[in-house]
C-alpha cells in the first residue's frame, strides 16, 4: 500500500517550510510522507526521492530512529536519540544527528526532528556564553556601583590632603592618587555604558564602517584598511554609535594585536535564513572584520567576550564585552574564528522585518547571498 502524500493545513505548512530545522512526517507504518526544504537539504536528496520509502530503509542506521519512535509509543511523549550515523542510499554524505522522535494527534504517525551534531554544538555554545556574559555583566555592574562611592570618597580625601601640603615634593604623591582614582573612575564608568537604551535610527550599515575606517586610518596610519561591500544592502534599524562602537572595538582589537603593523578587511554581505536566539530570520546583515595577526590564543578563545578577559599586557578587557552586549541590544549575534594570520570576527545584525518564525530549535550557519558586492582597495 502506497502512503498517501499528506497536505498538511497551510498555517502548519508554512511554519514548517520556514523551520530551519530538518523536519520529517511519517505514517502509522513509518512511511515518509512529508518533509521540508531543511530535511531535503541535510541528506541533500530531493523530497521525491524520500516520500514513500520506509524510514528503515530509507535512513542508514534506521534502527536508531526506529529506536526513537518505539519509545515514544511506550512513553507517550518524545524522546531523543543521540548520536547516531546516517544516510541515505546513495548519499556520500554520513552525518552524526540527534532524532526526536513525536507522536501525532489521533496516532496518525510521527513527528520527527534532525538535527546535526555540529549545530547543537554551535547552539549550546551560543546558549551558554550568553548565559554566562548575562552573569558577568550583572556582577561587573554591581561591583561598578559598589566601588563608584568610596572611588569618589578617595579622590575627594586626595584632594584635600593636597591643598594642605606645605612641602611641594608631596604633591607627587597626591596626584597619583588623584589620577589614578580618575582611571578608575573611567573604567567604572565604562563598565556601567552597556545599560543605557538604544536609540535606533534608519541607517546604512557602511556608514558605520566608513566611519569605524576614518578611526583607523588616523589611529594607526600603518595599518591597511581594505572594504569590501555590499553595496545592495538594505537599511538597517539600528543605534549608530553603538554599532560604530562594536566595530571600531573588534577592529582596534585586531590593530593592537598587530602591534599597528599589518592589513584589516572590513567585509559586509547578506546573510538568508538567519537563526539568532532561536528566532528565524529571512534576512541579516553579516559584517565580518578580518585581521591578519598573530590569532587568539587557544585558552582565550572561548572567553574573549567575558569582561576583564584580555590577551593583552594593560588592556581592561572591556572592548569585546562592550562590543556583544551592544550586538546583543540590537538582537544581533557576534562570533570569532582564529587561527595564526586570520583572525575573524561576524557580526549578524538581523533585518526585524523579516523575522520567519518566533522560534526554532537550531540553525545552521547563515548562507551568504550571492547578491553584487564592490571591493575597495
Amino acid at each position: 500500500m502506497t502512503p498517501a502524500v499528506w497536505t498538511l493545513p497551510q498555517p502548519a505548512a508554512r511554519s514548517l517550510e520556514a523551520l530551519s530545522t530538518a523536519v520529517m512526517l511519517l505514517d502509522v507504518e513509518r512511511r515518509v510522507t512529508w518533509l521540508n526544504p531543511a530535511t531535503e537539504n541535510l541528506f541533500q536528496a530531493s523530497r521525491n526521492h524520500l516520500v514513500g520509502h520506509p524510514i528503515d530503509q530509507l535512513v542508514q542506521d534506521g534502527g536508531a530512529i526506529a529506536n526513537a519512535i518505539d519509545h515514544t509509543l511506550v512513553d507517550n511523549a518524545a524522546y531523543t536519540q543521540h548520536d547516531f550515523v546516517a544516510s541515505v542510499p546513495g548519499g556520500a554524505q554520513r552525518l552524526l544527528l540527534s532524532c526526536t522522535a513525536t507522536t501525532l494527534e489521533h496516532d496518525e504517525g510521527f513527528l520527527l526532528e534532525f538535527v546535526p551534531r555540529q549545530q547543537q554544538s554551535r547552539l549550546a555554545r551560543e546558549e551558554r556564553l550568553q548565559e554566562q556574559s548575562e552573569a558577568n555583566r550583572e556582577l561587573i555592574r554591581n561591583l561598578a556601583h559598589e566601588i563608584k562611592n568610596p572611588l569618589g570618597a578617595l579622590r575627594g580625601a586626595a584632594q584635600l590632603l593636597d591643598r594642605e601640603l606645605e612641602r611641594p615634593e608631596l604633591h607627587e604623591y597626591t596626584q597619583v592618587i588623584m589620577k589614578e582614582a580618575d582611571r578608575l573612575q573611567s573604567l567604572m564608568d565604562r563598565l556601567l555604558t552597556p545599560h543605557r537604551l538604544p536609540k535606533p535610527i534608519a541607517l546604512n550599515i557602511h556608514e558605520v564602517t566608513e566611519r569605524v575606517r576614518s578611526l583607523l586610518v588616523a589611529e594607526y596610519p600603518d595599518v591597511r584598511v581594505r572594504r569590501d561591500y555590499d553595496t545592495s544592502l538594505p537599511p538597517l534599524i539600528g543605534d549608530r554609535e553603538q554599532l560604530i562602537q562594536v566595530v571600531l572595538n573588534v577592529a582596534r582589537n585586531g590593530a593592537q594585536a598587530m602591534q599597528g603593523h599589518g592589513a584589516i578587511a572590513l567585509r559586509t554581505r547578506v546573510a538568508r535564513r538567519v537563526t539568532i536566539a532561536k528566532r528565524l530570520y529571512g534576512l541579516a546583515i553579516a559584517l565580518e572584520v578580518v585581521d591578519d595577526g598573530p590569532g587568539i590564543p587557544d585558552e582565550l578563545r572561548e572567553r574573549i567576550f567575558l569582561p576583564l578577559v584580555s590577551g593583552r599586557e594593560g588592556g581592561t578587557g572591556l572592548g569585546l564585552t562592550l562590543a556583544q552586549t551592544f550586538v546583543s541590544q540590537h538582537g544581533g549575534l557576534i562570533e570569532v574564528e582564529s587561527q595564526p594570520g586570520r583572525t575573524s570576527f561576524l557580526i549578524l545584525l538581523p533585518l526585524k522585518d523579516t523575522v520567519v518564525t518566533p522560534a526554532v530549535a537550531a540553525a545552521g550557519p547563515p548562507l551568504a547571498s550571492p547578491s553584487p558586492r564592490t571591493p575597495h582597495p
